[in-house]
């Protein structure tokens, strides 16, 4: 009774470690196929977007990539968009900082050709993706630089509307302000 236990434990062992070694060389060569579409993407050459359904963020993302390269900030943006919520904190951190890459790169295009309207709509879009970024990372220190850079392209500004006949009205100094050195209190 043990010796036929102890077989079948054997065999079970070893079809157990068959099976783990077929999924980790399934995994593998996934892998190694991503890594060269995500090489070929990076050397200019194109892929079809039939490779992309259902497949890494991290491949997305280079595609991506690869549209904004090719102006194709829209096609880049929808793909962007699709991945936005997938993968690690990392990757979404990274597909934030990419999308307000596309809306910055866009916005100063614009704001070359004098179309200021549509420019400081994407400065704010691209704001707004930085900060998500910095949201899931605070210490991403290329999403801190680009948001500055988005911030000194088109500054937000407070607006106030004031009514012509209302004046502005002016602050009251108080007398110790004004009065140099420190106020001691009572003697």
């Amino acid at each position: 009774m043990i010796r036929v236990a102890r077989f079948y434990a054997g065999w079970g062992g070893l079809l157990i470690a068959l099976v783990v070694t077929l999924q980790s060389s399934y995994a593998y060569f996934q892998i190694i196929h991503i890594n060269q579409l995500i090489t070929q993407l990076n050397q200019g050459k194109a892929i079809t977007p039939a490779l992309l359904k259902n497949t890494a963020p991290e491949l997305q993302l280079a595609y991506a990539g690869y549209l904004k390269k090719k102006h194709r900030y829209q096609d880049a943006q929808v793909v962007l968009g699709r991945i936005i919520n997938q993968g690690s904190r990392h990757i979404q951190t990274i597909t934030r900082y990419n999308l307000g890459n596309l809306y910055l790169s866009e916005a100063i295009e614009l704001a070359e050709a004098m179309q200021i309207n549509e420019a400081m709509a994407l400065s704010a879009l691209a704001k707004q993706a930085y900060r998500q970024a910095l949201a899931l990372d605070s210490q991403y220190w290329d999403a801190k630089y680009n948001l500055e850079v988005a911030m000194r392209l088109l500054p937000e500004m407070d607006r106030i509307t004031l009514e012509q006949d209302e004046p502005i009205p002016e602050k009251k100094t108080k007398l110790w302000a004004t009065v140099p050195g420190f106020p001691r209190g009572l003697p």
